[in-house]
């Protein structure tokens, strides 16, 4: 794979799929007003931010639509329409649900599916409201994991770090899993002790072998982010995990809210030393997708 893989990133048709949260007009989010990006967003306009930054492949990630078989069946059908674009999904699924083998299989008959995603937490206000921390204690969460292990799924973890710790006590059981940590371990508090307690957490996830970073989403508790801002999270998660365990993603159009892919994308080139360019910019996210 030549070129730079974009490892998380949303489009969607308001049109062709149901998203409740974009059809919620004035409900602030955890990541801010999501007014400007209540509209259509798809991969022609993705890829007019994307390709002249040198991105050439990506990774789509679940979305929050009423249907997830939907959302995934239509980026199937971008894929499908877009031959010349290697293009891979992470779709939702809950793995709590009795009928996950079912769900499963229907989503497994999509070539494009490499993984699921169900949301352990967000951000502490938010995940107070929604009750999914409580993933953590359901023995049925375990089970849906080990079930996505059998078939060789990954699995993208996003959550924040106060409960690192507990989940990976969860993923030791599950050894034989991908696991691909959305948004650096999304470190919402980002004072000098709120990034110490970031990055103590962060060990227990990435003494695991089978777990891999995305630094990605890093605007969406920094709305005025700066190379010396993001820095110090680049930074610690190579160290703990190391090139060959962290993958680029922009998080787009949801970052969109507080730069251009263009920014955003000469940020990261500036703050990834180049011996590293490889590994975070394609090999990673090559890897871990199979793109």
């Amino acid at each position: 794979m030549t070129g730079w893989i974009d490892a998380h990133h949303h489009l969607w048709d308001l049109n062709a799929v149901q998203y409740p949260w974009l059809m919620a007009r004035g409900v602030e989010r955890f990541f801010g007003d999501p007014t400007p990006i209540q509209r259509d967003y798809l991969l022609r306009e993705f890829q007019s931010e994307a390709v002249p930054c040198g991105v050439r492949a990506s990774v789509h990630i679940q979305v929050g639509a009423e249907n997830a078989l939907d959302e995934a069946r239509w980026i199937q059908s971008i894929a499908d329409a877009n031959p010349s674009w290697p293009i891979a999904q992470v779709v939702f699924c809950d793995l709590t649900t009795s009928g996950l083998p079912a769900q499963l299989d229907n989503f497994q008959t999509l070539p494009t599916v490499r993984g699921v995603r169900q949301i352990v937490g967000r951000a502490p206000g938010e995940d107070a409201q929604t009750g999914t921390n409580t993933l953590l204690d359901d023995p049925g969460f375990l089970r849906g994991l080990r079930e996505a292990e059998k078939r060789n799924l990954s699995f993208d973890l996003q959550l924040i770090p106060q409960l690192m710790e507990k989940t990976a006590r969860v993923l030791k059981l599950v050894p034989d899993i991908r696991i691909a940590l959305c948004h650096a371990g999304s470190p919402h508090d980002r004072s000098p002790s709120g990034l110490k307690e970031w990055a103590q957490n962060l060990r227990a996830l990435s003494n695991l072998p089978n777990v891999s970073c995305k630094l990605s989403g890093l605007g969406m508790f920094d709305h005025h982010w700066t190379l010396d801002s993001i820095r110090p999270i680049i930074d610690e998660c190579l160290e703990q995990f190391g090139p060959e365990k962290v993958m680029f993603g922009s998080n787009f159009p949801v970052d969109k809210l507080y730069g251009s892919y263009a920014t955003l994308a000469q940020a990261y080139r500036d703050l990834v030393p180049t011996e590293a360019h490889s590994a975070v910019f394609s090999e990673t996210a090559a890897r871990f997708y199979d793109l």
